[in-house]
């Protein structure tokens, strides 16, 4: 899959997480339970699953900086994405939001990153400082509440709040249809590579349940090996 962060139907699950240099392995404490599932309700999953042997989600960083990285990934190759963050992780004190907020709209240009998600950027950080996304809440809370706070900050979309969802947050049950990767992998897994819409790709993933997010991680494996480590 490409490894280029563009518009939510064209990205691939390298998230915005790809762009941390110290990930930590993590194995949801559903992932066997859920490979038992999948493998017995789902005739793709059980020929994908075992291919992978004990891989499993990554999940790194804090959801501040998990989100200003997607931010600043968004509509630039890994690679730039990389460059642009380290610039501008050079900036604050520290990377919280208060010392975002901080910041010189000309330095934060300089390192690298558009006007536009100049405005993202202080626009999560103002959420954040304000308190006004329910991070100590968000364990209690079910995936569409927290989805909610997300999206109503700017530049932040379904997909990334979903990617975020499952990576950074291990939800278990999230079925990303925005994502090309998930529509592609499940055309060439069960249509053999014939064109599938989101309706389709919902009545596949209805025997994944409660486990769409696993389900979705193979998928993506099955295109990418490589790829999928992990967020945003």
């Amino acid at each position: 899959m490409k490894k280029i962060a563009t518009t939510a139907l064209e990205k691939s699950p390298v998230t915005a997480a790809t762009l941390d240099p110290a990930p930590v392995n993590i194995t949801p404490d559903y992932w066997l339970d859920a490979c038992k599932h999948l493998v017995k309700k789902d005739r793709v999953m059980k020929r994908l699953i075992p291919q992978f042997g004990d891989a499993s989600l990554q999940s790194r960083g804090d959801a501040f900086s998990t989100l200003a990285r997607s931010i600043v990934g968004q509509q630039i190759s890994v690679k730039a994405a990389q460059t642009v963050w380290h610039r501008f992780a050079a900036l604050p004190k520290a990377m919280m939001p208060a010392h975002i907020l901080k910041l010189k709209v000309d330095d934060m240009r300089a390192a690298g990153l558009s006007a536009r998600k100049v405005e993202y950027l202080v626009d999560l950080s103002i959420h954040f400082d304000a308190g006004t996304v329910h991070v100590k809440d968000w364990a209690a809370m079910d995936d569409e509440a927290i989805i909610a706070e997300l999206v109503a900050i700017r530049g932040i979309g379904r997909w990334t709040a979903e990617m975020f969802l499952m990576f950074y947050l291990t939800r278990p049950n999230v079925l990303p249809l925005d994502d090309v990767g998930l529509i592609n992998g499940i055309s060439k897994n069960y249509f053999s590579g014939e064109s599938v819409s989101r309706s389709d790709a919902r009545e596949v993933a209805a025997a994944w349940a409660p486990y769409c997010s696993v389900a979705t991680w193979y998928i993506w494996r099955s295109l990418d090996p490589l790829s999928v480590v992990g967020s945003a």
